[in-house]
């Protein structure tokens, strides 16, 4: 018989508790901030929401999308303020995704910003800019960040999980003692990148490892074999 999505999405969240290698991480606060969708009509809000719930319906059931698959997003929010919204993050759902509007940051810069302890789960990223970024402790649950660029942001203590990276330039990047789980990197510049002490998925350390700009230091960081 056919599952209805909420019993697929709580299998398929049951069966992504074990992918981690033993080592206790203090898992960051959801950041509380103030709610900018008061002024939001109501007709926009809804659709939003609807959006948003459809992006993070498709990504719990079907995984993270393969690079360069076809996926379909959202027009890009009208809000002309969109971008501010990234310093405010989602202050409902939290790690699940869930939110009562798309977090739509395409194309916007946050170049040198202070983002951290900002729960950005769901976000869309693609094409955005987060060189030197201040993203400690920021919690990015399948945050769509293609074509993206991280160079240098610093993601210490942060929780990323299941967000697609693909194409993405991390070069860089501090990952130090960040929770990596179920994300995808195919194409990512991951040059220079650190990740010491790290806590990272069995599947990540095999994707991070296959990845040809992870080399040196980098590779004995993740735990590559050879």
């Amino acid at each position: 018989p056919q599952l209805s999505t909420a019993t697929s999405a709580a299998m398929v969240l049951a069966l992504a508790s074990a992918v981690f290698t033993p080592r206790a991480v203090v898992r960051p606060a959801a950041h509380a901030s103030s709610d900018r969708t008061a002024a939001v009509p109501l007709h926009r809000r809804v659709a939003s929401a609807a959006a948003a719930a459809a992006l993070s319906a498709s990504v719990m059931l079907g995984g993270v999308a393969p690079a360069h698959a076809e996926f379909r997003l959202p027009p890009v929010d009208p809000d002309p303020a969109r971008c501010e919204r990234g310093y405010d993050g989602n202050t409902i759902g939290q790690a699940n995704a869930v939110a009562d509007r798309l977090l739509d940051l395409r194309s916007c810069n946050y170049d040198d910003k202070d983002l951290s302890k900002r729960t950005l789960s769901g976000a869309v990223m693609l094409d955005s800019s987060f060189v030197g970024a201040n993203m400690q402790e920021t919690v990015m649950s399948k945050a769509y960040a293609l074509n993206a660029n991280f160079t240098r942001a610093d993601f210490t203590n942060a929780i990323i999980d299941r967000a697609n990276f693909d194409d993405a330039n991390m070069t860089g990047a501090n990952f130090h003692n960040a929770v990596i789980t179920g994300n995808t990197y195919e194409g990512t510049v991951l040059t220079g990148a650190q990740f010491d002490e790290a806590l990272i998925g069995k599947e990540d350390v095999k994707r991070l490892c296959d990845n040809p700009t992870v080399v040196g230091e980098t590779r004995f960081q993740i735990g590559c074999r050879n």
